[in-house]
């Protein structure tokens, strides 16, 4: 029987390490949602930024809100797993090993909520996805009737989700006297700190104007913008791992080469020098992230939907159709307008980067896996550049088109993973019997009224609807 990956593991000298001993580690950071892409992104940078800094109270403590599988494994492993980078020269593995306590939160509540007042964490992290913040899709506030906001606010000391867990926690925070921290999303969501902070503000109101004010006041949210490609793991990424470790990884992931971290510099207690493993620290991220969100996030929506309608399981399968990448780059110059100049960014390069990623035929990224949550999606992918280009005066007809193709799947998909499927399935039947998308215009919350009340808009989503269904 093959030996696990853990701190007993002889591993192979071409396989990269970090040089420190996790054992001398401490906890500096706890974060929230312990997925693949924390664990292929953000943690690789806190390895390269304790190397190169020598500092060790920047461990972190991950969390799972849902999963108790993926924290039995890195117990296992003794907390250890490995990235496999894959690329045209090949495939590296790299072991990580700041991640030092992983805790179930279903199971631990107690002790996640220890690691998160304790005055030594001072960098709460998240990566939870767009739909587990409980974001009213009209008023941008609390979704009064989203599980998880519901439950925390019905019993505050008991939380379930990301913003219940935060406001429990700067509570006790506060009345225990604690030090500031900063809160860093990393979910891709447009001005994501602002958007957190709102919410967490929002939330403690209802319960404590008192402790909303100190959150004001004293607490950190920087945005951020995050981009890797993690697609999720298989049976073969474990064999590549074994391959390639010499022992037996149930935790292993496959990423791209291309890594990218813009952050805001505002942190209310120090942070790790994650410039060291490439991060960008920057006064505004808006750019970037419009940028990111727009170009790569878009395209990857268009790329999963043109996927999922045309039978092709993988973006790099997409990709291998020329008429596909010419409609993904056509998607890419109706973007570029609504974009801001991005420092340090060459915009014509970019694009081809991402061409360039989609098509890795190393990296099996499951359009499913991109095309599920897609009304949590579609507003900062596609619907606010719409907007921006029809009010000066653009008709918005390529973004008319991706909005049509994500209806069409909506009503091909035999089981819709949306939080909106209800609607959205029954919006479909209308759509499929009178030939006219005006059912999904009608859901409350889904279109903003820009999109909802242009006639001529809606008329060539309806057209394109009509030509992928082939009527």
């Amino acid at each position: 029987m093959m030996n696990r990956l853990d701190k007993t593991a002889l591993l192979p000298p071409d396989v990269d390490r970090p040089s420190f001993d996790p054992a001398s580690l401490k906890v500096g950071i706890v974060h929230l949602g312990l997925g693949a892409f924390h664990r292929a992104h953000q943690a690789i940078y806190n390895d390269l930024a304790i190397e190169a800094g020598a500092a060790t109270d920047w461990g972190i403590a991950g969390a799972s809100l849902r999963s108790v599988d993926v924290v039995a494994d890195l117990k296992a492993q003794d907390y250890r797993y490995c990235v496999i980078t894959r690329g045209p020269d090949g495939d590296k593995a790299r072991v990580v090993y700041s991640i030092i306590d992983a805790i179930a939160a279903r199971q631990e509540r107690d002790r996640l909520l220890e690691r998160l007042v304790d005055n030594a964490t001072r960098i709460v992290t998240l990566t939870v996805s767009e739909k587990a913040y409980g974001i009213d899709p009209i008023s941008g506030g609390l979704d009064l009737s989203h599980a998880a906001i519901a439950h925390d606010l019905k019993t505050p000391e008991q939380p379930i989700g990301p913003i219940g867990f935060l406001v429990e926690t700067f509570a006790r925070r506060m009345r225990l006297g604690r030090d500031p921290i900063t809160v860093l999303c990393c979910d891709n969501l447009p001005g994501n700190g602002h958007v957190v902070r709102h919410l967490v503000v929002e939330m403690a109101e209802r319960r404590n104007p008192e402790l909303a004010r100190w959150i004001e006041r004293d607490m950190c949210f920087p945005s951020s913008m995050v981009d890797r490609i993690v697609p999720a793991a298989t049976g073969g990424t474990r064999q590549l791992a074994t391959s390639l470790l010499g022992a037996d990884d149930r935790l292993a992931l496959e990423t791209e080469p291309f890594t990218q971290w813009v952050i805001e510099d505002d942190f209310a207690a120090g942070r790790p020098a994650w410039e060291a493993g490439g991060a960008i620290f920057v006064e505004n991220v808006h750019a970037y992230e419009k940028m990111k969100l727009r170009l790569l996030n878009g395209s990857h929506s268009l790329i999963a939907y043109l996927g999922q309608l045309n039978g092709l399981d993988y973006v790099r399968d997409v990709m291998a159709v020329p008429a596909h990448v010419e409609r993904v780059r056509e998607h890419m110059e109706a973007v570029l307008p609504s974009l801001d100049p991005v420092p340090q960014i060459d915009l014509g390069i970019y694009r081809q980067e991402l061409v360039n990623r989609f098509s890795n035929p190393a990296i099996a990224h499951r359009t499913a896996q991109i095309a599920m949550d897609g009304s949590q999606k579609m507003p900062q992918r596609i619907f606010a550049p719409a907007m921006e280009r029809l009010a000066v005066g653009d008709n918005a007809q390529g973004f008319a088109n991706v909005v049509a193709l994500w209806l069409a799947y909506v009503g091909s998909s035999e089981h819709l993973d949306d939080p909106r499927a209800t609607e959205l399935k029954a919006a479909a039947l209308l759509a499929e019997s009178t030939g006219s998308a005006a059912a999904f215009f009608d859901i409350p919350g889904l279109f903003p009224s820009e999109l909802m009340n242009n006639s001529k808009w809606r008329s060539l989503v309806d057209a394109h609807l009509l030509v992928i269904r082939g009527r």
